[in-house]
């Protein structure tokens, strides 16, 4: 085949990331071999590949969409902010370095382009079809001179494009209009038309709008997605997204003991790889929620200091709000916390950083007995071990190096040597992000917490979190399949945009 299209949207969290990986399940279930890609991506949300890359989780959730091993290719260019005015810029799966936005917009962007096109290229000569996804919005007109994610990629590859929109949102026939609108003429003979998601209703009552809206700018709409609740997937950021919006909107098996198990989540700044705690929200009887205040520790069975892009400065916002303290009560009392790579980090004694904040010496919390150093260069790693008991595997992205001074060992290889992480009583930490998805590990934890936290609760002994991974990623093949006009989206990526699409005005300014 060897064609493609670009998912591009109206807006921001229009739902690119959730179309580009149902496109990819419907194709591969129809014997097409298709990968995903998006050639810039920001976020805190990321993966390692097994040739230890970094790429954004939202491309790895559709690489396991298409049923092929996630690259660096997929996502050559990751953004991971550091601040409002900064980000890490990772090229092909590796930090080189921190820029501001002015800098990156100012030049950088522009010359990674040729990386860009070299990584689709490669992309085009292995798969039958390439399924692009854009970011924000492809109308962006302050940014289209240096765009390389949107219209960019479309020009560059001549793929046709797809704008999606939000209709949940409002406004969805003026955004439609206006991002077309706002796009210059050999930008608009790209876009094909249009595709509406979370619709809530009777689609026989939008259909007029969708007719005129073809009459206004001579395209068609692809297709009409209803708005489904429990789809959990990796996206970019943001916490109303992957598998806990199935256990709050769907239905749930009950508890297999006569207990719950609460869960409460420090919300940390710069939070990175919230999707670490999706495995334990899809266990039955276990509620997970995010806090920010200390008084919403007092009736949690666990809680979990997640990773984040900024160690010492989630330090601080602890201690700032109180939360530091009562995570020392919780430790005093022998009740559970777990603090996951950066939130490892800070349970610690002290913290020397001359890299990602250049803060110096900074004390801990001193409820693990390490020392942690911040290195210049990452660590990205796919690790496997041991932990109470069973089989687990993770993967690591830090420049922190923790050494362990005490405690017990957490995760070990199969000899019982030591790989990362230690447990001082009721407190664990471990720098292995995804190590809860490994199922029976996962079940074992939950038990120490239960017995720890006083609760009758059993884990369920069914539970596999990557079925149920693969049972969203089908159901995102079938809003495809079943909403969308599936013969003409193959056109499409057969044979690129139509002939003849009008020029809408005013176009892009000059």
């Amino acid at each position: 085949m060897g064609g493609g299209l670009l998912v591009a949207g109206t807006t921001s969290d229009a739902g690119k990331s959730v179309v580009t990986a149902g496109i990819c399940r419907w194709l591969v279930r129809q014997g097409v071999k298709v990968a995903p890609f998006k050639a810039q991506n920001m976020s805190l949300n990321s993966f390692v590949t097994r040739e230890g890359a970094e790429i954004g989780r939202a491309q790895a959730m559709q690489a396991q969409a298409a049923r092929v091993e996630p690259t660096a290719l997929m996502n050559p260019v990751l953004l991971k902010p550091g601040s409002d005015r900064s980000s890490q810029v990772v090229v092909l799966g590796r930090a080189v370095g921190e820029m501001s936005a002015r800098g990156y917009h100012g030049g950088r962007q522009e010359s990674l382009l040729g990386v860009v096109t070299d990584c689709l290229k490669e992309l085009r000569g292995t798969y039958d079809a390439v399924i692009c996804e854009g970011a924000g919005s492809p109308a962006e007109i302050n940014l289209r001179r240096t765009d390389i994610v949107n219209m960019g990629v479309a020009r560059a590859a001549r793929f046709p494009v797809v704008v999606v929109g939000d209709i949940d949102r409002g406004g969805v026939f003026a955004s439609f209009f206006g991002t077309t609108a706002l796009l210059s003429a050999e930008d608009q003979k790209l876009v094909a038309g249009y595709l509406v998601n979370k619709f809530r209703g009777d689609v026989s009552l939008l259909e007029p709008g969708l007719d005129m809206l073809e009459g206004l700018t001579g395209r068609r709409t692809y297709g009409v997605l209803p708005f489904t609740h429990g789809l959990g997937i990796d996206e970019e950021d943001g916490l109303r997204v992957s598998m806990r919006g199935a256990v709050r909107e769907s239905v749930v098996a009950p508890p297999v003991g006569e207990d719950v198990l609460r869960v409460a989540v420090c919300a940390v700044p710069l939070m990175s790889n919230f999707t670490d705690v999706d495995a334990l929200a899809a266990e039955p009887g276990v509620v997970v929620r995010f806090v920010d205040r200390a008084e919403e520790l007092v009736d949690a069975d666990l809680v979990i200091v997640p990773g984040t892009r900024g160690t010492v400065r989630a330090l601080r916002w602890l201690r700032e709000r109180g939360l530091a303290d009562a995570l020392a009560r919780r430790a005093a009392e022998g009740r559970p916390v777990l603090g996951i790579c950066g939130g490892y980090q800070l349970l610690g004694r002290h913290i020397e950083d001359h890299v990602e904040s250049r803060a110096g010496s900074v004390d801990g919390l001193g409820l693990l007995p390490l020392r942690v150093r911040f290195a210049v260069e990452k660590t990205l790693a796919r690790p496997v071990g041991i932990a109470l008991g069973e089989p687990v595997e993770g993967y690591e992205i830090h420049h922190g190096v923790a050494e362990v001074l005490g405690g017990e060992g957490f995760l070990t290889d199969d000899r019982g040597h030591a790989l990362d992480g230690c447990r001082a009583g009721a407190v664990w930490g471990t720098h292995w992000h995804g190590s809860l998805e490994s199922d029976a590990f996962r079940r074992a934890f939950l038990r120490e917490v239960a017995t720890a936290a006083g609760r009758r609760f059993v884990p369920a002994p069914d539970t596999s979190f990557e079925a149920l991974r693969e049972e969203q990623l089908d159901r995102l093949g079938d809003l495809i399949e079943e909403h969308a006009d599936t013969d003409a989206l193959l056109r499409l990526i057969e044979s690129g945009a139509p002939a003849g699409l009008p020029f809408i005005a005013p176009g892009a300014p000059a």
